[in-house]
C-alpha cells in the first residue's frame, strides 16, 4: 500500500514538473498599431447642444444641427 502512495506522489510530482517545463506557444507577430486618425473640428447642435464632427453636421447659415428634424424645429 505504501508503494502505491509513493508511486502516486511521484507521478503527481512528475506531472507538475513537466507542466512547468513546457514552453509557452510562440508569440505571433502582429502588425504595429496604425497611427490615430487626425482630430476633427467639433460643433454643437443649435437645438439640443450635442457635439458632433463638422463633417456630419447639417449647416444652415452659421448654425449647425445634428439632424434634419432639429433643423426644421429650429426654423419654425
Amino acid at each position: 500500500m505504501k508503494y502505491l502512495v509513493l508511486f502516486a506522489v511521484l507521478a503527481l510530482a512528475y506531472a507538475l514538473w513537466r507542466q512547468q517545463r513546457r514552453t509557452p506557444p510562440p508569440v505571433q507577430q502582429s502588425r504595429p498599431p496604425s497611427a490615430p486618425a487626425a482630430p476633427q473640428d467639433m460643433v454643437a447642435c443649435a437645438h439640443c447642444g450635442v457635439h458632433l464632427p463638422r463633417d456630419e453636421a447639417i449647416t444652415l447659415d452659421t448654425r449647425h444641427y445634428c439632424c434634419a428634424e432639429h433643423q426644421q424645429r429650429d426654423a419654425r
